[in-house]
């Protein structure tokens, strides 16, 4: 399996959903960066389960405990280990899962590659995993700060609510004023409304996360292979129930001409700039400076609290019903996992400009 992400700043992830702990190790951290682990353990606040009532109602305290690489609240230039314990676990709602494949689940795959799958949860493929991108990607923030780059993620759509402006219409900060993490109160009312219906039919719902990055500079990815946007686009896919990838106009574009497209160059306090921003900050995969934004689309939930069809080990047919704590709708919660992906990929490709040119 392939547990590492990155170039130069890179996470190596490990544990299970229903393991002991979950944790990993960051690698390539710059040195002298000042960690502030108040600000490591909100941003795995803000995934943690439990928050919301229309999240799972797991009772994690998701408590991270950094065990090198840091001395005397800075950053050593060292291996950054570091592990969140699991307390919680409901290992036993799960052993009807154990001789089958769930639908639309990672069960039947990881089984076919590998012979043997942990049931619990969804092990290895479960979405807990993603607590050590949190991690990853806070410390990323915390360097990022230090050269003006800044990542801030939202629920755009869920269902088919969606907002109806782009992301400069709206105060971004608003979003962690409600559970669904919206930064449109209004529509943030009708999106949680409607995971409160699916939730109470055992039913679940997906939709879109936007991320918008600002402060980038221009000169980050490879003109050919590790474009900007095939990076930010796979760390993306790599988000467990992540189904579709944008940046800049995306699929809305294709209907326009080049002459309605086209981001006519300016100059704007003094430097070079963009009149208009239709490319998302990036062209030919290297950033040209200006905001870099992107949308990501999330598949409903695969766990359904309702009788479904499958088969057992054996392919024989047969019904099942899940148990346990699951969430209606992933977006909530999935913000800080985007943000935290985006932060470690624009970490690594800052830092892979830095070796270009000295």
């Amino acid at each position: 399996m392939r547990n590492t992400f990155g170039n130069i700043f890179t996470l190596t992830s490990f544990g299970e959903s229903h393991g002991e702990a979950v944790g990993g190790v960051v690698d390539g951290m710059p040195a002298g960066i000042d960690i502030d682990m108040e600000f490591v353990q909100r941003e795995l606040d803000r995934r943690r389960p439990g928050q919301s009532d229309i999240t799972s109602s797991r009772r994690e305290a998701d408590r991270v405990e950094l065990l090198s690489g840091v001395f005397e609240g800075k950053s050593t230039g060292a291996p950054i280990g570091f592990t969140v314990r699991n307390t919680n676990q409901h290992s036993q709602d799960y052993e009807n899962l154990r001789c089958l494949f769930r639908p639309s689940h990672a069960d039947y795959t990881y089984y076919s590659k590998y012979g043997v799958r942990d049931h619990r949860g969804g092990g290895r493929s479960s979405a807990r995993v993603t607590i050590s991108r949190c991690v990853g990607g806070a410390l990323a923030k915390l360097a990022l700060r230090r050269v003006g780059i800044s990542v801030a993620a939202y629920t755009s759509q869920v269902g088919d609510i969606s907002l109806d402006c782009d992301y400069t219409k709206y105060d971004l900060s608003l979003a962690e004023g409600n559970a669904v993490r919206c930064p449109d109160p209004v529509k943030a009312i009708a999106m949680d409304r409607l995971i409160r219906e699916v939730k109470a039919q055992g039913d679940t719902i997906g939709g879109v996360i936007t991320c918008v990055v600002k402060g980038c500079p221009p000169g980050l990815g490879e003109p050919e292979f590790g474009k900007l946007h095939a990076a930010l686009g796979e760390a993306m896919l790599s988000i467990n129930a992540v189904k579709g990838f944008e940046y800049g106009e995306g699929f809305a574009g294709v209907t326009a001409r080049g002459s309605e497209q086209n981001d006519v160059f300016v100059s704007r306090e003094g430097r070079i700039a963009t009149a208009t921003n239709h490319s998302g900050g990036i062209q030919g995969g290297i950033s040209n400076g200006e905001d870099i934004y992107f949308r990501v689309a999330f598949k409903p939930v695969a766990t359904l609290l309702r009788e479904q069809p499958t088969v057992d080990l054996e392919g024989n047919a047969t019904m099942f019903t899940a148990r346990g704590r699951h969430d209606p709708c992933v977006l909530p919660r999935a913000v800080p996992v985007v943000e935290a992906m985006a932060a470690m990929t624009l970490l690594d490709y800052w830092l892979l400009a830095k070796t270009v040119r000295l």
